[in-house]
C-alpha cells in the first residue's frame, strides 16, 4: 500500500514573553497576548486553530500510526519536531495546537509522542520569536 502524505500550514507571530521552557508541549494560539505562565506558548496571533486544518489532514491526523512531521520555521531558521497521530484525536479546539511529548489527549492536541517540547527549540529560534514582528509558519506534514 503506498503512503500518502498530506500538509498544511498556520501562520503565527511571536510576543515578548515568549520563553519556550515546558518540558512536555509546545503550543501556538490564536490568542493576541501571552503571559509568563504560558511557557509553552512559542507564538499567537496564529491564523488557523486545530478545527481549520483541511479535511484531509484532520482526517489523516485522526488514524492511528499516522506520522506527522512539523516544522516551526522562522525567517532563516527551522526546528523539526515528529510526533504521531491517533484516533484519539478529536481536532476539535478553534483556538490553539499543541503538540505533546505523552499520549494526553484534548480537543487542542494536534498530536502525541511528540520526540521534542518547547526547551528544545533552538535558542536563536526562540529569541526572534521574542519579536512581535517575528512571522513563523508552522508547516504540518502527514502521512499515512
Amino acid at each position: 500500500m503506498a503512503v500518502k502524505s498530506y500538509r498544511d500550514e498556520v501562520e503565527f507571530f511571536g510576543h515578548p514573553m515568549v520563553r519556550s521552557r515546558h518540558r512536555n508541549t509546545i503550543e501556538v494560539t490564536r490568542d493576541p497576548e501571552l503571559t509568563l505562565r504560558g511557557d509553552c506558548i512559542i507564538g499567537v496571533r496564529a491564523d488557523k486553530g486545530l478545527a481549520d486544518l483541511s479535511g484531509e489532514v484532520r482526517d489523516s491526523i485522526m488514524v492511528d500510526g499516522s506520522q506527522l512531521t512539523i516544522t516551526f520555521e522562522v525567517p532563516s531558521m527551522g526546528f523539526v519536531v515528529r510526533a504521531f497521530g491517533s484516533s484519539r484525536l478529536s481536532l476539535e479546539d478553534a483556538h490553539e495546537i499543541v503538540l505533546r511529548k505523552s499520549e494526553f489527549v484534548s480537543p487542542r492536541t494536534l498530536a502525541i509522542r511528540a520526540d521534542a517540547a518547547a526547551k528544545d527549540i533552538p535558542r536563536g529560534i526562540v529569541e526572534s520569536l521574542r519579536s512581535p514582528d517575528c512571522r513563523g509558519l508552522l508547516r504540518i506534514e502527514v502521512q499515512v
